[in-house]
């Protein structure tokens, strides 16, 4: 580990608001200087102010730090002050790491120059993964392709890998006039993730002109694979835990037994048994984790299980919901787990809010509704639906928009959708919570899965998400009792 190494931990670290840990790779690199490290969190344009010139390595370093902090809050100022007075005392790198932290504290607050806070940047080898990721975020919402090309080049093998990153060099180098190599090229990423496995993977496969649809299923089980899932012990002590209420305990059971106790985990055949025996016992998030388990066998109807059919058909169904919508919150949400509950409080198949549940059973005309009726089957549908609707209705139909509202509340993907209209795939690889946009795209990657079970028709994922951009004026005012 190096000097760079120890500082960029720093970095990294006041970055993420973690003054601590900042200071304690401070305090290997420069002892003397990190006690200057809760000075410049708690304040970072007064120690800004107070120093003209950064002459040592430890200087600069500090001066990098503060102006990190001060972006995190106002990243206009921190480029201005490092534009007019720092810009000229740091390295290349420092540089260049500065300014990719401003274009990502920009982007986050999806601001409009947040790409060209990136483009100030002029060795992309000098960022990590996480600045080049937010400087392709940044150049998909202002369509700058080139950006979106080379950024995607600098990151590490892992990350270009990510199906993510592959799809949006792919679609970079089709946006850019390509040549038939370039071409020949992105026809090669996209046949490398195009499935029906998740977000990118599906957009991929449509990007290639096919649709989605169920995959051939598996050769079924024999009984002597079903045997010996039902027969192991481990499995068996999960499912026996399970059943008594300590699920903390026996999830750790199930996950050691099918990931851990034989090296490398069980093999895809054993995978499929043991999800079938969780399926068989109406444990679903083991059936359905363990299921997502399989390198090379892909069995649709194991991942995406429907429990509760008729009642979720019906209830979707008498309100005009589409009721592959509701497995795809339901199975994101709670995994199926009936008595479900967050850190936060929400309860239920679909993790409805106390406050929200209540509001929700007085609009919908609930007579006598309790908190406690919230983990109901019936109620818990019921009262999620009904939400759902209303946050769908409230935007405009736009099933991206209203499971990222589903997820962090109404109010944020109101100021999110403000801005240029886009594709609603770059509008929700730019949402800037990372929970909800990880939420956002398994929602409707699996909405997508499951209106194929269902319907039993080819699907398309680029017709569910249509495109994202600010609320049309003719459409009925919005709707601000929505909790």
């Amino acid at each position: 580990i190096n000097a760079l190494d120890i500082w960029r931990k720093a970095r990294i670290a006041m970055d993420a608001n973690r003054p601590r840990a900042a200071q304690a790779a401070v305090d290997i690199e420069a002892p003397r200087a990190s006690e200057q490290v809760n000075k410049i969190h708690a304040d970072p344009s007064g120690y800004l102010d107070k120093r003209i010139l950064a002459i040592t390595r430890n200087q600069k370093e500090l001066a990098v730090l503060a102006l990190i902090r001060l972006a995190a809050s106002q990243p206009d100022q921190a480029a201005q002050l490092l534009e007019q007075q720092w810009a000229r005392q740091l390295s290349a790198e420092e540089r260049n790491w500065t300014w990719a932290v401003i274009g990502k504290q920009a982007a986050q607050k999806l601001q409009d120059n947040a790409s060209g806070y990136f483009a100030k940047v002029q060795k992309d080898s000098d960022l990590n993964d996480d600045l080049l990721i937010w400087k392709v975020r940044a150049a998909l919402r202002q369509g700058q392709w080139p950006q979106v090309l080379s950024a995607t080049q600098a990151m590490s093998a892992a990350t270009r890998n990510d199906p993510a990153w592959t799809y949006w060099r792919a679609r970079a180098l089709l946006a850019l006039a390509p040549s038939e190599a370039q071409r020949h090229e992105a026809q090669t990423l996209l046949t490398q993730i195009a499935s029906v496995r998740g977000f990118y993977e599906q957009l991929a496969l449509e990007e290639l002109g096919q649709t989605i649809g169920t995959p051939e299923r598996p050769a079924p089980l024999t009984p002597s694979e079903k045997t010996a899932a039902l027969t192991h012990p481990g499995l068996q002590r999960a499912l026996y835990a399970i059943a008594m209420g300590l699920r903390a305990e026996g999830n750790r059971e199930w996950n050691y037994s099918t990931n851990l106790h034989t090296p490398g985990g069980m093999n895809d055949r054993e995978l499929l048994a043991a999800a079938d025996l969780a399926c068989q016992r109406q444990v679903w998030d083991r059936c359905i984790n363990t299921s997502e388990r399989t390198k090379e066998v892909f069995d649709h109807e194991q991942r995406f299980p429907m429990p509760l059919r008729e009642l979720v058909v019906r209830r979707a169904g008498d309100i005009r919901l589409d009721p592959a919508y509701v497995y795809g919150l339901i199975r994101q949400e709670s995994r199926f787990i009936m008595d479900a509950r967050s850190h936060v409080g929400a309860s239920g198949l679909m993790q409805v809010m106390p406050a929200t549940a209540k509001w929700t059973a007085q609009k919908i005309g609930l007579t006598g509704f309790t908190a406690q009726q919230i983990n109901e089957r019936e109620t818990n549908v019921t009262i999620g639906t009904a939400y759902l609707k209303l946050v769908l209705d409230d935007f405009e139909g736009s099933m991206p928009m209203a499971t990222a509202a589903y997820n962090a509340g109404p109010s944020r993907p109101r100021n999110w959708r403000k801005g240029p209209v886009l594709e609603a795939a770059i509008w929700a690889e730019n949402i800037p919570f990372s929970e909800t946009r990880d939420y956002v795209k398994k929602v409707l990657a699996n909405t997508t899965n499951y209106a194929a079970i269902l319907t039993r028709q080819p699907q398309s994922l680029k017709a569910r998400l249509g495109q994202v951009g600010p609320r049309n004026s003719s459409m009925a005012s919005v709707n601000n009792d929505l909790p």
